[in-house]
């Protein structure tokens, strides 16, 4: 049995070289994380910086322009657009990377069905005239949720208020769409999320539509609740992925729904 071919697959697979693996913005706690400084850490150790760029989409921030060596995407969220397929991507910036790539890809049949390569390519047409708008929209939110009192804590990269406020200014080109907003006890998030009419209650981000979710019982459900608490997950924190929706009517339909708390 000729075992070279299945050599080379696990060589590409599993790669001597170590790496670096961030994904930035965080989700759902929304850390920024300096790429240009952790770019430069890793290179120092001989360590390949891989990014997860998923909330910004290429339209708004530029991992490899900054540094890292790989960017990966899920082109399900914000690159399609539409909520309508799944797919991931990796872009590289070497051939050598692309080789060992498409080596996988081919030996693996990891490739994307035709119809699911039409509809990103779709939703790809459309990404700066929707990520814009996705961008305007979140700030408006952000600022409406950070001024209600019934929000206790509202995580948001564009606010002045986000820790890491001054990284994403110098490395982002906007803030984007996910913003995540901490209700207090579990109870208050449950009705808040029961009474949402234009939101739609969905674990997926990056759609047309707004999204809402709860990680707690969600998207990170899996997470022991004591790990959720460590890293800044709690019972009452919510996830929405600001739509392309008329922002006064996105608004209006959070402000109904935080009555009912």
């Amino acid at each position: 049995m000729d075992t070279s071919n299945l050599e080379k697959v696990q060589q590409a697979i599993q790669p001597n070289t170590k790496m670096i693996y961030v994904e930035t913005p965080t989700n759902p706690t929304m850390i920024v994380t300096d790429l240009a400084a952790v770019a430069k850490l890793g290179h120092a150790r001989n360590l390949a910086v891989v990014v997860d760029n998923t909330f910004l989409s290429p339209y708004l921030q530029q991992p490899l322009a900054l540094g890292a060596d790989i960017v990966v995407h899920s082109m399900t969220k914000f690159l399609n657009g539409h909520s309508d397929c799944t797919g991931g991507a990796v872009i590289v910036s070497t051939p050598e990377q692309a080789q060992k790539i498409y080596f996988v890809q081919r030996s693996a049949g990891a490739g994307l069905a035709p119809m699911d390569c039409f509809l990103v390519s779709r939703g790809v047409k459309t990404l700066a005239v929707r990520m814009d708008r996705h961008n305007s929209n979140g700030m408006a939110v952000a600022k409406y949720l950070a001024a209600h009192p019934k929000v206790k804590h509202v995580i948001f990269p564009g606010l002045a208020s986000h820790p890491q406020h001054e990284i994403a200014k110098k490395q982002q080109r906007g803030f984007g769409a996910m913003i995540s907003f901490d209700l207090g006890p579990l109870d208050s998030a449950k009705k808040f999320l029961n009474h949402v009419r234009l939101c739609s209650l969905a674990e997926s981000l990056g759609g047309v539509e707004t999204l809402i979710s709860l990680p707690a019982l969600m998207t990170h459900a899996s997470i022991p609740p004591e790990i959720q608490m460590q890293i800044g997950i709690t019972q009452g924190l919510v996830r929405l992925s600001v739509g392309i929706e008329d922002v006064e009517d996105i608004i209006a339909d959070l402000d109904q729904a935080l009555a009912q708390i």
